[in-house]
């Protein structure tokens, strides 16, 4: 039927066509000139195309909004027939925008956008460098290899096209071919004297020896870095004297690094801003190296010799400054440093005032990270709409070009009589067919948005969740300082450290391996049963046939509800009851992990709450269930979680989850 209709369709055009010649070479003419008027307009905003990109690289740094703004405006200013060399010009400067703000997806999607409208050695060395950063050496090595072969490529970007070739045979694991690289980058950089280069390089290949722990080779390169930069800047000599002090710190010279790291430290304070940006391949590196973070590295040497003593002055200042730089990262390190230091040397009121302390910057690094969050979302949204802006002014182009084209077509058609009903279905076809590429854009341009906003939310819940557990565990820790019982305090102390250790280790994976969520589920059952002994017994019992290494889960996942277990069932019944956690492997690829007790039921728990608990709903099982929504929505039902009562009189509980391997 649509068959049909589509062909009526052209034979009326057809029998219209005759009638309408004239008018369509009036048209065509008039689309032509103004094509052409526009393309001699044209001609004079090379300028202001310029202009615009320089403007956008003065803010790059900056102001985002304000650089990628006048990216836009660059592609508003090419006239509607288009010139592709300024066209990718643009989307260059696009991409290493996002390069530098380490949106490293928008990047390479702006690069090989360039590289479509002009080829250019230039983009095709950034858009390597950028699939280096985002962990994508394969493809690095595949884009840059051609490159080997350019003649007359000017030096500095020799250099840069060694130095990622280096790169990403590092991250390969193949440090050989990477250290051949990085000498033969070193050996233009020398012949045509470009200091900085010959200082990285130099750290580079002395990295590479120090992975095959050739020691010697890696300290006498380590040296020649440190000499270049003496003649550069006090930052760089401090740049390059901290990595050769980690190079210390790896190799167990802890002397060596604190003599290093003292010198780093009075050199940063000679310096009028105390603190000094981490630059890395070109790319702005969100760190520093602050006194704050040298005295916690001395601290740290100190007491891997065992000179507590020596580290605790070290340990005080790094926190007071850290407190003054309102640098909190290094202040919750430091303060739980401080803690373990004062309770290994047996003070255990200054370890507990140490520790208490660090769980106060603890809970001030969640409120920011939320805050961080927060503004990320925003960040990601405008840099969403700005994206869309941009694409929609390159499909506005695309359009334009399209309309010339018909003009033209049209032109000849009306010239060749005998060839105009031929050239009107072919532009039929480009028609349907530039629609369905439209469409197609569309729809691939909406999922990939889909599955950042996916990313973000599951990103927002699993840091929600991490802090929810801490402040739960804490109450445990309180119960028991609260009974003076200071040896179980000490020992739920130190087996806490190691289970909130592990948790904010995992904090950033979206799935870590099942082994290492089994081990965090059995210490905190082992923290829970310590507290409540006389309340439950509990047994982990894993089938032979389950392969805990071959699957993977995401972080926590497990464990509220065996603290619901715990806390809502187990806690309120009258004889001591039994919380069973068993895992069996239903097939190769599905796994079924139960969690059973003999508590007091869900329904009993319920009526047990106070009217103020009734109206507040449990935050770590709502991010369970938006978390495992996000999941089976983004990995095809991989999870599946059912609860149900253990017993026919709504008593005891049994959880039971169905993880698929990938």
């Amino acid at each position: 039927m649509a068959k049909g209709k589509l062909i009526a369709f052209f034979f009326l055009i057809l029998a219209y066509t005759g009638v309408a010649q004239e008018e369509g070479k009036r048209t065509s003419s008039k689309v032509l000139g103004t094509a052409k008027k526009e393309n001699r307009a044209g001609l004079s905003t090379a300028q202001a195309h310029q202009r615009f990109l320089d403007s956008a690289n003065i803010y790059k740094k900056s102001d985002l909004e304000k650089s990628i703004d006048f990216i836009a405006q660059s592609m508003e200013s090419l006239d509607a027939l288009g010139n592709k060399r300024e066209l990718s010009s643009s989307l260059t400067a696009l991409g290493e925008i996002y390069m530098y703000h380490k949106q490293y997806d928008l990047a390479i999607t702006n690069f090989k956008d360039a590289l479509a409208a002009s080829p250019s050695n230039k983009t095709k060395l950034l858009l390597g460098k950028t699939y280096v950063l985002h962990g994508e050496f394969e493809k690095a090595e595949t884009t840059l290899s051609p490159l080997l072969d350019v003649k007359n490529m000017v030096p500095y970007r020799r250099v840069e096209l060694y130095e990622a070739m280096g790169d990403a045979n590092i991250g390969m694991s193949n440090p050989r071919r990477a250290q051949e690289f990085y000498q033969e980058g070193l050996r233009v950089a020398e012949k045509n004297q470009i200091s900085p280069k010959v200082i990285d390089l130099n750290s580079k290949i002395a990295d590479t020896y120090a992975s095959e722990n050739r020691v010697v080779e890696a300290e006498g390169f380590y040296q020649n870095s440190l000499n270049l930069s003496k003649r550069v800047a006090p930052e760089r000599l401090i740049q390059e004297s901290e990595r050769v002090a980690d190079f210390y710190n790896q190799k167990n010279r802890y002397d060596d690094e604190i003599q290093l790291r003292k010198k780093s430290l009075n050199e940063l304070q000679q310096l009028p801003q105390s603190k000094v940006s981490v630059e890395s391949r070109g790319v702005s590196v969100s760190d520093t190296i602050t006194s704050q973070r040298i005295n916690y590295k001395i601290a740290n040497a100190y007491i891997a010799q065992d000179k507590l003593d020596e580290a605790i002055p070290y340990l005080e200042k790094s926190i007071v400054e850290a407190n003054e730089e309102d640098d909190l990262i290094v202040q919750k390190d430091a303060t739980r440093q401080l803690s373990e230091v004062y309770r290994n040397k047996g003070d255990f009121t200054k370890a507990l005032e140490s520790y208490q302390d660090y769980v106060a910057v603890v809970d001030s690094l969640y409120v920011r990270k939320e805050q961080e969050l927060s503004q990320a979302a925003r960040f990601n949204r405008e840099i969403a709409n700005t994206q869309n802006r941009i694409s929609s002014l390159e499909q506005e182009r695309e359009l334009n070009q399209s309309k010339y084209s018909l003009a033209v077509t049209e032109q000849q058609l009306f010239e060749e009589t005998s060839k105009r009903q031929k050239w009107i279905i072919y532009s039929l076809v480009f028609g349907i067919l530039l629609t369905a590429l439209t469409a197609l854009l569309y729809y691939r341009s909406n999922r990939q948005q889909k599955l950042a906003n996916n990313l973000l939310a599951l990103k927002s819940l699993r840091t929600q969740m991490n802090p929810h557990f801490i402040f739960n565990a804490l109450n445990s820790v309180n119960n028991f300082i609260a009974k003076s019982d200071e040896r179980s305090a000490n020992r739920f102390l130190s087996e806490f450290s190691v289970l909130m250790r592990s948790v904010l280790e995992n904090s950033e994976e979206d799935f870590i391996p099942l082994s290492k969520e089994l081990e965090l589920l059995e210490l905190y059952v082992k923290l829970e049963h310590s507290r409540f002994s006389d309340k439950f017994d509990y047994t982990i019992n894993i089938d032979e046939q389950v392969d805990v290494d071959a699957f993977q889960i995401p972080p926590m996942l497990l464990q509220p509800y065996i603290e619901n277990a715990i806390w809502h069932g187990l806690r309120y019944k009258e004889e001591k009851g039994f919380l069973k956690i068993n895992l069996k492997q239903l097939t190769d690829t599905l796994l079924e992990i139960t969690i059973v007790d003999n508590g007091i039921g869900r329904k009993k728990s319920a009526e047990l709450k106070t009217s103020n608990q009734k109206k507040q709903k449990s935050k770590g099982m709502g991010n369970i269930k938006k978390r495992i929504q996000i999941l089976n929505d983004m990995y095809k039902n991989k999870v599946d979680v059912s609860i149900a009562n253990l017993n026919d009189n709504q008593t005891g509980t049994k959880v039971t989850l169905k993880l698929k391997k990938d």
